[in-house]
């Protein structure tokens, strides 16, 4: 998951040759959401254990989180509304946000323009999933010198060598996983926090786990200073940092479960962390070749525990950057066979 490069912000063309950048991104999708022609991925280097507020050698630092133009503009504390707001019209749904979550009016203009193109494009395929997107300030997961590209398709970096996924992905793996209202749910790749800050606007039991400690450490730092400012249900989520490939296995059994990496096998320890009739959404094959599988686990006809799997861009390789693995504190390699 680690790049000794440092980087800049990439445009769409520029992030589709980087095709290894960032854990829980498909390497390669076309403006309108598709997945576009497969990249190869990049190698991730070992990773440092540095605090959150220093950066590894070659990264851009940490930036503060109430440096961002839009939390100056949203100064006060929400009054946090479990509401769904309004999606008759582009206005009412500012302003309704704003009355309600005292959000910046520009980004909100920004998350209702790529709403319309995720509902055109079959990205968001339930109400839930809707309105997680809509009350999600994904500008706040953002570094401050990407905040104008926030609702952008593209991958955005975040330092550490990973990215932001794109509200597109997010959204087609989101509705694909069909939270229900108290599902648990596990997430394996934490990055930004985004993922779960969806997550959390569905159910009140969210479980996700980032490999990179000093990216773990930062991202709970943006939930916490959320928060204080009254975003209470981001107290749904738990966060922890160690190696996802053998899950949280304290909080199982989950509902549900996506993960955010490629790997060429479905891990073992998550299928035994998955409830009967529980869904995962996770991508699998080769490197630079992954195929985005809903995986559920059904009964069988004598009982015993049988999966089920489908691919949810219908055949379309989808190119997502290694599963990497923990050994004695240090990144190296990846889960591959």
């Amino acid at each position: 998951m680690m790049m000794n490069k440092r980087f800049v912000h990439y445009g769409l063309a520029s992030l589709v040759a980087l095709a290894g950048i960032g854990c829980g991104n498909p390497a390669g999708t076309a403006d309108n959401g598709k997945p576009a022609s497969p990249a190869p991925a990049t190698s991730a280097a070992p990773a440092t254990t540095a605090p959150a507020t220093t950066a590894p050698a070659g990264e851009p630092a940490p930036e503060p989180q109430a440096a961002k133009p839009g939390a100056q503009a949203v100064s006060s504390r929400i009054a946090n509304d479990d509401g769904a707001p309004p999606t008759d019209s582009k206005e009412a749904f500012i302003e309704w946000m704003v009355a309600n979550r005292h959000e910046d009016r520009k980004f909100l203009a920004q998350r209702w323009d790529r709403y319309m193109i995720m509902i055109a494009n079959g990205d968001l395929l339930n109400d839930q999933t809707k309105r997680a997107f809509l009350r999600t300030p994904r500008e706040e997961f953002v570094r401050k010198i990407s905040l104008e590209h926030s609702y952008d398709h593209n991958f955005i970096d975040i330092g550490f060598g990973v990215t932001i996924s794109g509200p597109h992905a997010v959204g087609r793996m989101t509705s694909v996983l069909d939270v229900k209202k108290g599902e648990k749910v596990l997430e394996v790749g934490t990055g930004s926090g985004y993922q779960s800050a969806i997550l959390s606007q569905i159910t009140d039991q969210v479980w996700t786990i980032e490999i990179i400690k000093p990216l773990a450490e930062r991202t709970r730092g943006v939930y916490d200073g959320l928060i204080a400012r009254g975003y209470d249900e981001y107290k749904n989520i738990h966060t922890k940092q160690a190696d996802g490939y053998y899950g949280w296995e304290e909080a199982a059994p989950f509902d549900k479960i996506i993960v955010t990496c490629g790997i060429d096998h479905i891990p073992p320890s998550l299928l035994r962390q998955l409830k009967p009739g529980g869904v995962m959404v996770i991508p699998v094959g080769p490197p630079g070749q992954q195929h985005v599988l809903k995986v559920t686990m059904d009964a069988g006809d004598d009982g015993s525990p049988r999966i089920v799997r489908s691919d949810i861009y219908n055949g379309k390789v989808v190119p997502f950057v290694p599963f990497t693995k923990l050994e004695n504190g240090v990144i190296v390699g990846s889960h591959n066979k």
